[in-house]
């Protein structure tokens, strides 16, 4: 008798019918989909991010940049609102 768990499992499942092999499958798939670690979303991400970077970091970064790209970028001059 096998002692491997996956042999004991892989001994069952060719004895059964396909249609209960494909269920088993199915589960097992299932089962791992479950284990996996849930992908996080790019804005989830950038929220850690964000939250590691210090309050004074964040003031220090221009409010206008947006507006003033070009100038934050390449050195242009500003844009008068």
């Amino acid at each position: 008798m096998p002692t491997d768990l996956s042999q004991i499992v892989a001994e069952k499942m060719q004895i059964l019918p396909l249609e209960k092999q494909q269920i088993v499958l199915e589960f097992v798939v299932s089962i791992e989909e479950t284990e996996k670690p849930k992908k996080q979303s790019l804005l989830d991400k950038l929220e850690a991010i964000s939250k590691r970077v210090p309050d004074e970091i964040w003031e220090k970064l221009p409010v206008d940049g947006a507006e003033n790209i070009d100038h934050y970028l390449y050195g242009a001059p500003k844009k008068k609102k």
